[in-house]
């Protein structure tokens, strides 16, 4: 059961017609919205950062699945972004999360961006020049910019979610609460507009 209530105004939202995934991102929507201009600012900057910050949806799925699971926050984990699916996303891609420097179905610019979040997520002081060339090397300084606020919003909001625990819809795997990691290459996954 989540740690906090959803706000009254999602508590009385139908959703016997939304898809598992989409009931799973309104138990996170309901609680975030027990403050509602907070609510519709944070989903604001995620939608400009998605629609005008140049980066395929496919990369930024990957990067916010890998950040997840620094995170270990479950419902983040389990969810697939239909657009992302749209533009190519599969769960072979997201099994190569796991390792993703040695995967051969990832672009080398989805594993120097997956490197950027690796460092983001776990230890962004060494975020150096270096870090920021091998970017240069495939981002634009508009699309790197994205790249770090897309990451800036998974870190905090996914670390924040992850105290939430909202599981009363997750996929099985995800509910429990065995102590072990998990991984979003290892457990089943749901589908979520978006």
């Amino acid at each position: 059961m989540a740690r906090l209530e959803s706000s009254d105004a999602f508590a009385a939202i139908p959703t016997t017609d939304l898809g598992r995934g989409d009931r799973i991102n309104l138990g996170v929507a309901g609680i975030m919205s027990r403050l509602p201009d907070v609510a519709a600012a944070v989903g604001g900057v995620t939608a400009a950062i998605r629609e005008s910050g140049g980066l395929a949806p496919r990369l930024m799925e990957l990067v916010r699945l890998r950040i997840a699971f620094h995170n270990q926050c479950r419902s983040c984990m389990s969810i697939r972004y239909q657009s992302a699916i749209d533009d190519g996303l599969t769960e072979d891609a997201v099994c190569s999360l796991e390792r993703p420097a040695e995967a051969p179905d990832l672009t080398d610019a989805e594993r120097e961006a997956l490197r950027f979040a690796d460092l983001f997520a776990t230890n962004h002081l060494s975020i150096d020049d270096s870090v920021y060339d091998g970017l240069r090397g495939y981002f634009t300084e508009d699309q790197i910019v994205a790249l770090g606020l897309h990451c800036a919003m998974c870190v905090g909001l996914g670390r924040l979610a992850a105290t939430w625990h909202v599981v009363e819809e997750l996929p099985e795997e995800f509910r429990g609460d065995s102590g072990a990691p998990l991984a979003p290459w290892s457990a089943s996954s749901v589908v979520a507009s978006g």
